[in-house]
């Protein structure tokens, strides 16, 4: 569990590294002394394996391994277990896979850490994903409202004793409700004012997330594509730092 409460929410930005490695290594450089966090999702990883994880740690970052496991028990703790091993600080399992899946995810990931002698991840459910929209969830047979869906699986993540889940700064304080004060909720979906959106449907700006209940934030696009990336972040920052956060 990361005991996130004493940290600023600047330190609590997670910048997403959606491209290959050259230019993940480039925005790295760019953002090094700023930001804390960068996530490594499945363009990334797939091309450049356990290696990419090393090596943003090895440049003093924290790194959100964000492959989104869903498969039998056996396999997601093995999952689980190697990407612990590779040096993830975050790692991501789906709550559809239901609680025995989760579980395993989660003892997989402390027994790695165990006996590799590092930190315990922080491990996280994904609830209902930022793109998708209520039409979505009728369109693949679930009956229950969005929020309430979100909500559902929450709880299964909650029984299985994961630190938390993912789901949109929508979602963010109704979950912060259910889950309690000391959860994880990683909220992508977060656009500055005036941003494009993108493929996201459930969105909010950085200060909103948090407000409603975030414990980190996941920002790509936004930064990454920008003219000046350190700029980005640096002005992102700063509104959370005039929002009081």
């Amino acid at each position: 569990m990361s005991d996130f409460s004493h940290e600023p929410a600047r330190d609590r930005i997670i910048v997403a590294l959606d491209c290959d490695r050259a230019e993940a290594l480039r925005l790295a450089e760019l953002l090094s002394g700023r930001a804390k966090w960068l996530k490594v999702g499945m363009t990334l990883f797939y091309a450049e394996g356990p290696a990419i994880v090393s090596q943003l740690k090895a440049l003093g970052f924290k790194v959100f391994l964000d492959l989104k496991f869903n498969d039998i028990p056996h396999q997601v703790k093995g999952a689980a277990a190697s990407a612990t091993r590779s040096g993830a600080d975050m790692l991501t399992m789906h709550a559809s896979g239901g609680v025995p899946m989760m579980a395993a995810g989660q003892e997989g990931a402390r027994d790695a850490a165990l006996s590799a002698e590092l930190a315990e991840p922080i491990t996280l459910a994904i609830t209902v994903l930022t793109s998708m929209d209520q039409a979505d969830l009728d369109d693949i047979g679930v009956a229950r409202p969005l929020r309430e869906q979100v909500c559902a699986l929450a709880e299964l993540a909650r029984k299985a004793k994961l630190s938390g889940v993912v789901a949109s700064p929508q979602e963010a304080s109704q979950l912060r409700a259910v889950l309690g004060p000391d959860a994880c909720i990683v909220t992508p979906g977060v656009r500055p004012a005036g941003a494009s959106l993108g493929d996201q449907s459930r969105v909010a700006t950085p200060a909103q997330a948090f407000l409603n209940g975030a414990s980190h934030i996941v920002v790509g696009r936004p930064i990454t594509q920008a003219d000046d990336p350190a700029a980005a972040f640096e002005a992102i920052a700063e509104e959370l730092a005039g929002a009081g956060l």
